[in-house]
């Protein structure tokens, strides 16, 4: 797996970004407000790793058919994963079992959208992983809040969210191991794949969480700085 370890090394970036909003969370729980601006923040980066490099990506295979069948397999793994997850916390009830599990779900599909990136070109790959860094640094610093809120102790609030971050490394060797070389159709698809699990994420988890609270202006201008951020960092690269 000659191409596995260079991604894994960029892997630890969003994992380092996972522990550091657990460690934040776990001493001092951020404000709704806060929040709900660093999820505006990441779904602009999210959504312009999709329409800064995935997409002129597929779109320059000129091949329909990889672009449908790939956003279609996209689409329907994110609701069946929304499903299970969902009946996971319901059969956990009140603990915090189905919040774990959920979590490492989301962590997982992370892991293999990083793989998917570096399989398009170092350059997509590096885009996503910062994009995926700052939603990784949400999640982590969601966890812990909810852990530290249902009065679990700190070493446990930490230690559980590091255990997560496996759940990232193991996507990444995955989707770097099985998707290293592909090449026409199938990297069209797979790309495909990771535009349509990337935009569930953007409209399904991240900007549907940060509405729970009332916006501001500040709140709002979050989502086209991160956009822009990433267009800035991509002509940099």
């Amino acid at each position: 797996m000659p191409n596995v370890l260079p991604i894994l090394e960029f892997t630890l970036i969003p994992v380092a970004a996972t522990l550091l909003g657990g460690v934040w969370a776990t001493f001092r729980v951020p404000s709704a407000l806060t929040r709900s601006a660093f999820q505006h923040l990441a779904a602009g980066v999210v959504m312009a790793a999709v329409a800064g490099e995935l997409l002129p990506e597929i779109t320059a295979q000129h091949r329909p058919s990889g672009l449908i069948l790939g956003f279609a397999l996209g689409v329907v793994v994110m609701l069946v994963l929304r499903q299970f997850t969902e009946r996971l916390e319901e059969r956990a009830g009140s603990g915090n079992l189905g919040l774990i599990a959920a979590v490492g779900l989301d962590t997982f599909i992370d892991g293999l959208l990083i793989g998917v990136g570096f399989a398009a070109g170092p350059t997509v790959g590096v885009l996503l992983v910062v994009a995926l860094t700052l939603e990784l640094l949400f999640l982590g610093l969601s966890v812990a809040a909810e852990l530290a809120q249902s009065g679990a102790s700190r070493g446990r609030t930490i230690g559980t969210v590091a255990g997560l971050t496996l759940a990232l490394l193991v996507g990444a060797t995955l989707g770097g191991s099985l998707l290293s070389g592909v090449q026409d159709f199938t990297l069209e698809v797979v790309m495909a794949f990771g535009a349509a699990a990337l935009l569930y994420l953007v409209t399904e988890e991240l900007l549907v969480e940060a509405h729970e609270v009332r916006e501001t202006a500040l709140i709002t201008a979050m989502f086209p700085l991160g956009f822009l951020t990433l267009l800035v960092i991509e002509q940099l690269v």
